[in-house]
């Protein structure tokens, strides 16, 4: 187990864990050089380079016993990560990275390299970088659902239970309000969750090139949170990332609506649902907020939201 000696976890990502998950995440990273060890052992892996994380995985780049480049992710089984291996499997590569061996108990995965350096984030054109990013989440809403994976319609209905004891905490009137209104747009929407395999978590950074001289497809995704449900539940992300592009734009109510429209017309979706579907993930964030103890919402969320109310509303 030598090989634990020459791994450091980085103190951002044992202040995330510690921040998190207090004694837990503690354990958890005085454990993970260990852990990393096990795993460079076991699939016969070098490192290949500096480690590099976010606010929860750990990411070595690797080399497996015939050269081939590969990542090494290890990060703790929890309700969002124990269904990245099926989505992963499910996918087979096809517009995401691909999964070459797991451990289903620890969480760790070995997947293929992709370059951490080029991500849609690189790409100057906003909107030539939202068709990339709606074309490929089109695919990956293609790909059967496995089972086991949690359910839009479960974690819909835990939020709209949390919804009033949530609201007194927001400091402004308005927010009130518009919380109200996203929980009033999912509450619509709740008896027909949907049944696609979602990503959950697809924003400009975890779309990914692969490395250099590589055969396979220009973007790959990455990092997916695995949730069965309807489509409309994964356009918010892409929504209010690069929000410096959307405020440039000097009308961000405009913008936002553009970004909207274009996403739903490449998937095909109903605009009224999607809206409805999107203001629940507006929701949830401000569910999470409260949890954290902030009193006010995002600014760009209070902007996504007013925007597309006027898409959520009965006739």
């Amino acid at each position: 187990m030598h090989a634990a000696h020459h791994i450091t976890v980085p103190a951002e990502l044992a202040g995330f864990h510690e921040d998190f998950d207090g004694e837990a995440g503690r354990s958890w990273v005085a454990a993970l050089p260990e852990l990393a060890a096990r795993f460079l052992n076991r699939w016969g892996l070098r490192i290949d380079g500096p480690a590099s994380h976010g606010m929860v995985a750990l990411v070595l780049p690797v080399l497996r016993e015939d050269g081939t480049p590969a990542a090494l992710k290890l990060q703790p089984v929890t309700d969002e990560s124990a269904g990245e291996p099926a989505a992963l499997g499910a996918w087979n590569g096809d517009g995401a990275v691909a999964l070459l061996d797991h451990d289903a108990a620890t969480g760790t995965m070995l997947l293929e390299r992709l370059d951490a350096n080029r991500s849609l984030l690189s790409i100057p054109d906003a909107e030539a970088a939202l068709q990339t990013l709606a074309e490929l989440l089109g695919r990956l809403l293609k790909a059967p659902a496995p089972t086991g994976l949690r359910s839009l319609g479960d974690v819909a209905g835990a939020m709209l239970k949390d919804v009033p004891t949530a609201l007194p905490e927001l400091r402004d009137p308005s927010e009130r309000r518009l919380v109200e209104t996203c929980a009033g747009a999912v509450r619509e929407v709740v008896g027909e969750p949907g049944g696609l395999l979602l990503h959950w978590d697809l924003h400009y950074a975890n779309v990914l090139a692969p490395v250099p001289g590589s055969a396979r497809e220009p973007w790959l995704a990455i990092d997916p949170k695995p949730l069965v449900g309807d489509a409309g539940f994964e356009l918010l992300p892409a929504l209010h990332d690069r929000w410096d592009d959307i405020t440039a734009t000097g009308d961000v109510r405009r913008a936002v609506l553009r970004r909207f429209d274009l996403m739903t017309d490449v998937l095909g979706l109903d605009r009224r649902r999607a809206a409805r579907w999107t203001l629940g993930r507006v929701l949830q964030n401000a569910l999470w907020d409260v949890e954290d103890e902030e009193d006010a919402l995002a600014p760009e969320q209070v902007e996504i939201a007013r925007a597309l109310q006027r898409y959520a509303v009965r006739d």
